[in-house]
């Protein structure tokens, strides 16, 4: 089982939980600390002024409430912002989003009673999802409104995503034997001011992304076996003068992919002999082209730009990130905006350009393996068929380009869309749950296109007759490919076929760099 609250939680954590089932517990340490702090809370807070508490929210903040009202004003937050619109959130995005709150909540700094942790452990282990909303949040009081609709839930309320049907929640609670939340102080605020969601979904762009860039520099290497190059274009002595990690680790991984191939060649052994610079032109390509020769200064800067990513999305995971800030230890409730969620926007953000780039790698490198005039050893569109009669990989090329098109529209940052609302109190905001969203959906394309890719690098190798040439990895590859996409001389639907790989893309352990 997962432990929450006795550590940090990391992304494999999350990635056990989501995609391996393994369920959480919660740390008994971490929920005295939780009981301390909202026993703090209730003494502290009788005869004060606190936000949230016995104020109104926002900009009607100025209003005080009275005493026999501050639990219905809990109430009345959640309902009032249960406004979301749009698609529903997957099952997986909301999962992981509850984790996010709950090991904020853990850290016990949020006032807030053990019973609302105790009863998100139990709906994240059932595998009941509340109905959250894709549209509502900004992102700067964190992501009120989607988290509005988890609160909703957990006070017995709204609609559950539960045994793949949407359920009355007071239903699925009856035959679960769950009881509602209850209010005591301040769980309505203390559940919506958060980043949770922009942050829950991130992690899973992040995990998703991080496949994305295995598979970019896996295809990018049996490319470059096809194409029988030069292999010190990613030799360690021509990175090694280059000072990026991640173009390192990139290169690095290619060199060690391709060092049982049989495709690829070595300078030393051709070009550096003495009877070619006897010719006026040579015939064998000196340097291949950019998508292939520079894969490990393209896919380095995405490298690093997913490592620091991931480190500052945990980050955020592992955070108190509502408000105010309960702190017992030091007798004191603090005012902020930790809620805000710049810090998740901005990489997501960052996040998608480079997303977007390993696409635009991925379809300029199925360019050059349709582009006969390009590659010189390959038929029109690969076809392996009649030229004229039959089509080829033709067909596919046209979504992978009006795809990866959508992927260069969509990588507008969000995280400079601000616009005040909130009678301007919200005067700027992050719009994370958008940037994560957004870059969701670069990434759902960017699985299309390197399955496009895929499917035209494996007809490729059988239209060079050179599996057994390929390196014992790229050849494990091309046979798992071949089980999903069949070799195809006549024209046929490839539609099913895409999907196929893509799942597979998506649900193979990868790991090469």
């Amino acid at each position: 089982m997962i432990s929450i609250g006795d550590k940090e939680l990391t992304i494999n954590d999350i990635y056990s939980a989501l995609f391996e089932g393994q369920d959480i517990k919660l740390s008994e340490k971490a929920l005295k600390k939780i009981d301390e702090n909202h026993s703090f809370l209730v003494k502290f807070s009788g005869g004060k002024l606190i936000y949230g508490i016995n104020t109104g929210f926002g900009p009607m903040a100025q209003y005080k409430i009275a005493d026999k009202d501050i639990r219905q004003l809990q109430y009345n937050l959640i309902r009032s912002h249960c406004s979301g619109a749009g698609h529903l959130l997957s099952a997986m995005d909301v999962k992981s989003l509850m984790l996010a709150r709950i090991t904020s909540l853990m850290k016990g700094y949020s006032g807030i009673n053990r019973e609302l942790v105790l009863l998100l452990k139990d709906l994240i282990n059932k595998g009941i999802t509340p109905c959250i909303y894709e549209h509502g949040g900004v992102g700067a009081s964190g992501d009120l409104v989607q988290l509005a609709h988890l609160a909703l839930t957990l006070i017995g309320e709204g609609e559950v995503l539960y045994g793949g049907k949407i359920l009355d929640t007071a239903a699925v609670f009856k035959k679960e034997k769950i009881r509602p939340a209850r209010i005591h102080k301040r769980e309505g605020i203390a559940v919506l001011n958060g980043t949770s969601a922009m942050t829950g979904i991130g992690v899973i762009n992040l995990i998703y992304a991080r496949k994305l860039l295995n598979w970019s520099v896996v295809f990018s290497t049996i490319i470059n076996e096809l194409v029988e190059a030069f292999d010190d274009h990613f030799s360690p002595e021509l990175n090694a003068v280059k000072q990026h990690g991640g173009q390192q680790k990139i290169a690095g991984a290619m060199f060690q992919l391709v060092a049982k191939s049989r495709l690829i060649r070595k300078r030393t052994d051709h070009l550096y002999k003495s009877g070619n610079i006897e010719v006026d032109i040579v015939r064998e390509k000196v340097q291949e082209y950019y998508s292939l020769r520079c894969v490990p200064q393209i896919l380095g800067p995405i490298y690093d730009t997913i490592e620091y990513a991931e480190k500052v999305v945990m980050n955020e995971v592992n955070s108190v990130n509502d408000n105010p800030v309960i702190d017992s230890a030091n007798k004191n409730v603090f005012h902020g905006g930790n809620f805000h969620g710049d810090y998740v926007a901005l990489e997501m953000d960052k996040l998608k350009i480079a997303v977007t780039k390993l696409t635009m790698l991925s379809e300029r490198q199925l360019n050059f393996l349709l582009n006969d005039k390009l590659n010189q050893k390959l038929s029109p569109f690969v076809n392996l068929g009649r030229l004229g009669f039959n089509f080829g990989a033709q067909g596919l090329q046209f979504t992978a380009t009006s795809t990866t098109a959508e992927c260069q529209t969509l990588s507008t940052p969000s995280y400079i869309h601000s616009i005040p609302n909130n009678n301007d109190n919200q005067d700027i905001v992050s719009m994370g749950a958008n940037a994560a969203l957004i870059t969701r959906k670069v990434v759902e394309n960017a699985y299309e296109v390197l399955a496009i890719q895929a499917i035209t690098i494996i007809q490729a190798v059988d239209g060079l007759a050179c599996a057994q040439r390929l390196s014992p990895f790229s050849h494990k590859i091309y046979k798992e490919l071949r089980k999903l996409c069949p070799k195809f001389v006549e024209d046929r639907p490839l539609y099913k076929n895409i999907k196929e790989v893509i799942e597979y893309l998506k649900k193979e352990k990868i790991s090469v760099v």
